[in-house]
């Protein structure tokens, strides 16, 4: 037996794409022209499909943002008290 081949990528229209992602048509072409989405143009006449493994790197990607944004609000507001000199751990 030979060992197992890599697996053809896998295409999503960009319309199963945007219902994933709950934006429109249009918002997953331009994500595939800025980059953050692998797209091809296929068949006759051609249409726009998105590579399902660019999809789940994408959403790592945003979530990773996401993560941060929140550890730098949190980190905003844990700054507040030490600006205004207010020390609520020693109670003075």
């Amino acid at each position: 037996m030979s060992a197992p081949s890599s697996r053809a990528p896998r295409f999503l229209a960009p319309a199963q794409v945007a219902e994933l992602l709950s934006i429109g048509v249009g918002e997953v072409i331009e994500l595939v022209h800025e980059g953050r989405l692998r797209g091809t143009q296929l068949g006759s006449p051609p249409r726009w499909r998105v590579e399902e493994s660019s999809l789940e790197g994408y959403l790592a990607e945003e979530s990773e943002t996401s993560r941060r944004m929140a550890l730098w609000r949190q980190s905003q507001v844990a700054s507040f008290p030490e600006v205004w000199g207010i020390s609520s751990a020693h109670g003075n």
